[in-house]
Parts: structure tokens; sequence; C-alpha cells
């Protein structure tokens, strides 16, 4: 089991470390954007947009080819289909505990593969986020474009609990 870090520079990056070295940077266009670019340690870069007139399903490309699509589904959870490593695999992103915000990433098997433990700075009015993978992680490739998908998943989340808490006062 590997435990990252992720932390906040703002509201518009995210930094994951492994033991203190940057794996990957996750970078928002704009404070609570869905579109972001993605830049691992070895300099590679990807982009994350929206995708149709709704802007419902998210894309990961590398240039002009789709990597990675996730969208929410009608219980709430967020499935990935994922192409990385040449291969085709479904994984599920949901919320473990809606009160503390914590969540998992789970394959088609339904076997845990990570969870994320975010963690509000309320000094910064942001939040940071502890990763812990379990065996499983170990057997996925591209895990670092998976972890920071994953914080992706979380932000937009979050946003859209926010969102609908935030329309559920408001009415």
């Amino acid at each position: 089991m590997a435990e990252y870090t992720v932390t906040a520079s703002g509201n518009q990056e995210f930094q994951l470390l492994a033991d203190d070295s940057l794996v990957g940077t996750l970078r928002y266009a704009q404070w609570y954007s869905i579109k972001a670019g993605i830049t691992l340690a070895d300099g590679s870069t990807f982009q994350v947009e929206p995708r149709g007139f709704w802007g419902t399903t998210i894309e990961l490309k590398d240039d002009q080819n789709v990597l990675l699509t996730f969208k929410m589904n009608w219980d709430g959870n967020i499935i990935i289909k994922s192409k990385l490593d040449d291969g085709a695999n479904a994984f599920v992103f949901k919320s473990k505990s809606v009160l503390k915000h914590t969540y998992a990433l789970q394959d088609k098997e339904k076997r845990e593969l990570l969870v994320i433990q975010p963690d509000f700075q309320w000094s910064k009015l942001n939040y940071n986020y502890t990763i812990s993978t379990t065996e499983h992680f170990a057997e996925v490739g591209s895990q670092a474009l998976l972890l920071l998908m994953a914080i992706h998943c979380a932000n937009y989340f979050m946003t859209m609990m926010a969102t609908m808490t935030t329309l559920l006062v408001a009415s």
C-alpha cells in the first residue's frame, strides 16, 4: 500500500506527491472549472475537457486521443471508462462517507483500489488530500494519471454536491 499527498496551491492547482517527490500536477483553467491540464513529472501533458452540449461527460485527452472518460451516474457514482495502456478498463468513483467526504475508486470487480480523504484548509479555504492505495492498485497501469483523475473526480463530486445543496437551500 502506497500513500500519496495532494497539496493545493490556491483553488486552481493541485500537486500530487509521493514521499515529497512530485508525481504530477492538476491545474484548472479557472476556479470551479471542469477544464484542466495535467502535467506528469516526466513532462508529458494531458487535457481534461467536457464533451457534448451539456458537458456532462468529461474526457482526458493526449492531444486529440481520448484516453479516459467519466460521467456521473444516476446513483451519484462516477463511472470511469479508461483506454489507458491500450486496454479497456472500467472503474467506479464513489462516496464512502457523505459526512466525512471520503471517496473510493473501485475496479469492475468492485475491488477497492484507493481511498481519498480530503482535508479542508480553513486558512486557505481549499482542500488538500491524502490518497491511500491498496495492493490491487499495483495491478493498474498509468497510475499517476489515474491518481490525478481521481482527484479531479473528488473535486467534481464536491462541486456537484455543493451546487445541489445551494439549490436546495435557495428553494
